[in-house]
């Protein structure tokens, strides 16, 4: 995992603009435009804070998987774990490991918690955000979809 970078914009273009890929996030598949302004916030937001979206990479051949990432929620929710990875990596463990990895960096950053958002029907990134120790603890609608929000609290001491 490495923190996003201008060298990564094709990938993330064709990552966001990917239904099979992207569709199940918050506010869908993005355009070419808004990926490049996405990033633009993301390496922004890496100078600030000190944590954000990361580019997964696979070790042994360096070959782009998707992202995953820290990121302050609009709505106030909070700081949320997302992530979002190629069709082809699912089943094999790289979301998950992806995801301990971001989360165990924000509680090191001194994050004290972390949530993260999943559509009720995405049972996949629900089962993946349960493994890493997340527990649900809210819900919403968002346009017409029965979102889930689960949190994780730093370690004590």
């Amino acid at each position: 995992m490495r923190p996003v970078a201008p060298e990564n914009l094709p990938d993330l273009i064709a990552l966001k603009g990917d239904e099979a890929a992207f569709g199940l996030m918050l506010h869908g598949t993005r355009t070419p435009e808004r990926a490049r302004e996405e990033l633009d916030d993301d390496m922004e937001f890496w100078l600030v804070r000190g944590y954000g979206t990361w580019a997964v990479f696979l070790r042994e051949t360096g070959e782009f998987l998707g992202i995953t990432g820290l990121m302050e929620r609009p709505d106030g929710r909070g700081v949320a774990l997302r992530y979002a990875l190629w069709p082809a990596c699912r089943g094999k463990g790289f979301a998950r490991e992806a995801a301990r990895a971001a989360l165990a960096f924000g509680f090191r950053r001194g994050l004290a918690r972390i949530i993260a958002v999943a559509w009720e029907g995405n049972v996949a990134s629900r089962q993946v955000l349960a493994d890493i120790g997340m527990a649900e603890c809210d819900a919403f609608q968002h346009r017409g979809r029965h979102m889930l929000v689960f949190e994780a609290l730093a370690p004590a001491g």
